[in-house]
């Protein structure tokens, strides 16, 4: 267990999720803190109702505010689970909180805005203009981040949609956005979800249309290392099944399934927000004849074992702001359970992460397949 959170509202001991006794990563940190005592000294929850708590990446926010039954919309399937944890671990009935997805129609209403700042400016900018019509004159809107994740795009972001705003003084390197609405700001359209054309030259995608909702990764544009695994895929053999573990926006899975539409495809994600491009990127490409399931939740944790022919994988390496590979080796080892003896895994990633010695470790094997200066794909199979 790391440190407690020791805040106004009381100490508890959070955890990420899954939990894991070797992850050294809180499950707070100190603009969650700075929050809480703001929150506590202006006694803004106490003579307020309808607290809104966007973005909670463990939930401590939601866990600490609990006692004011806060509604917290999330992308992450992760930041839900640990938000359930945190809550029976602090003893609090999950029935006293309301837990929403950024998929979700937001509330009607609401008196306090509480924003954890994503790592996503595309998803700030989409969740605020999903909640602003919920956002009235009187409403106190508070963001709260680390100085080195609120910048001036920001801010303006804040003062576009929602109404004017300042920053606080830094405290622990952590910082308060404060916002007072603006009900007759003219904000414009969410751009948001995002179309456009795959380019030339990456096989059987090419010229196809991808959706791309907020938040999902390279929304606006088709990233170089997925552009390199396309052209490398292998073809997938019709009756088998295939999996496209941490989808994105699904277009790795959705090659799959053109190139053999006999094929069963499942597109997994953490991510809400992911997931529901996937789901639109192959109804619109590959939907006529296929056959496909959408999945959120923690990678292939809940999937049968032995039950996949083929997965494909384009891990990421990052946990909200933190450089880890932790997030990888998770996934390749939920690969390995879940693919059939003569199964394969296949992972496209940056040359200096070195994957293969995890997958020989995992999987006592890894084949290069493909590589540039930058990228390689690479083959484990399950013995």
């Amino acid at each position: 267990m790391n440190d407690p959170m020791i805040v106004p509202q009381g100490t508890y001991h959070l955890t990420r999720f899954p939990a894991d006794p070797r992850d050294r990563l809180r499950a707070w940190d100190a603009a969650d803190a700075y929050l809480l005592r703001h929150l506590a000294a202006t006694g803004v929850p106490e003579r307020t109702g309808g607290v809104v708590v966007l973005g909670d990446r463990w939930g401590a926010l939601t866990t600490a505010l609990a006692p004011h039954h806060p509604v917290q919309i999330t992308d992450s399937f992760l930041a839900r689970q640990a938000t359930l944890a945190n809550l029976a671990r602090a003893g609090v009935d999950p029935a006293a909180v309301r837990l929403l997805t950024t998929q979700d129609d937001p509330p009607d209403t609401v008196d306090v805005l509480l924003v954890r700042v994503p790592k996503s400016l595309a998803l700030l900018e989409d969740q605020l203009h999903r909640l602003a019509p919920a956002v009235r004159r009187n409403t106190v809107v508070v963001g709260a981040g680390m100085v080195k994740e609120i910048h001036t795009s920001t801010l303006r972001t804040f003062e576009r949609i929602l109404g004017p705003t300042r920053t606080s003084l830094a405290e622990q390197k952590a910082r308060l956005i404060h916002c007072t609405p603006d009900p007759d700001l003219d904000r414009g359209p969410n751009p948001w979800p995002y179309r456009y054309a795959l380019p030339d030259g990456i096989g059987v995608l090419s010229g196809r249309r991808v959706t791309n909702h907020a938040g999902v990764f390279c929304a606006d544009r088709l990233d170089i290392g997925t552009r390199f695994f396309l052209r490398h895929l292998p073809r997938p053999r019709a009756g088998r099944r295939v999996v496209d573990l941490g989808c994105g926006n699904g277009i790795v899975g959705t090659a799959a399934a053109l190139a053999e539409p006999g094929a069963d495809v499942l597109f997994v994600d953490e991510s809400y927000q992911a997931v529901a491009s996937a789901r639109e990127t192959y109804r619109e490409n590959a939907g006529a004849g296929g056959r496909a399931e959408f999945l959120v939740g923690d990678g292939l944790a809940d999937t049968a074992p032995a039950s996949a022919d083929l997965v494909l994988n384009n891990p990421p390496f990052h946990s909200h702001q933190a450089t880890t590979d932790a997030p990888a080796r998770r996934m390749f080892a939920q690969a390995r359970r879940a693919l059939r003896p003569g199964g394969e895994l296949w992972v496209v990633g940056n040359r200096h992460l070195g994957h293969h010695i995890t997958l020989r470790r995992l999987f006592g094997n890894s084949e290069l397949v493909a590589g540039d200066p930058k990228f390689v794909v690479l083959k484990a199979v399950k013995k």
